[in-house]
């Protein structure tokens, strides 16, 4: 089977991916945190199935890439850190999703029958 020549030839360059929301762990976070306003980081944790050492590396890289804000307290005479999605992460997030989306059309094998 052919493809139609007369269409535009589809882009499957790996570069369109984010590569910060792209690992396993960063991707669950973020999709979580964009389903609630905040979460604490036991919520978020026990959410993902993530260890909390495994957890806070990755959250440290989404805050790095501004995708993610924390938020330090104290509930009880005990720290709390809660963590929120940022405008510039839910728009990151997004396009993520799009470009994803964009390498699963119009694929013949993944049509339901």
């Amino acid at each position: 089977m052919t493809r139609d020549s007369s269409k535009e030839k589809k882009d499957f360059n790996h570069q369109l991916l984010d590569k910060v929301i792209h690992a396993r762990i960063r991707f669950a976070a973020l999709a979580y945190l964009l389903s609630v306003p905040e979460a604490s980081f036991v919520e978020l944790r026990d959410s993902i199935k993530a260890t909390d050492g495994n957890l806070s590396i990755h959250l440290r890289k989404l805050e790095a890439a501004g995708y993610v804000e924390c938020m330090k307290s104290f509930e009880s005479r005990k720290p709390l850190t809660s963590y929120r999605v940022t405008d510039r992460g839910r728009d990151a997030f997004l396009r993520h999703r799009r470009h994803i989306d964009m390498f699963c059309d119009e694929m013949p094998a993944l049509q339901m029958a």
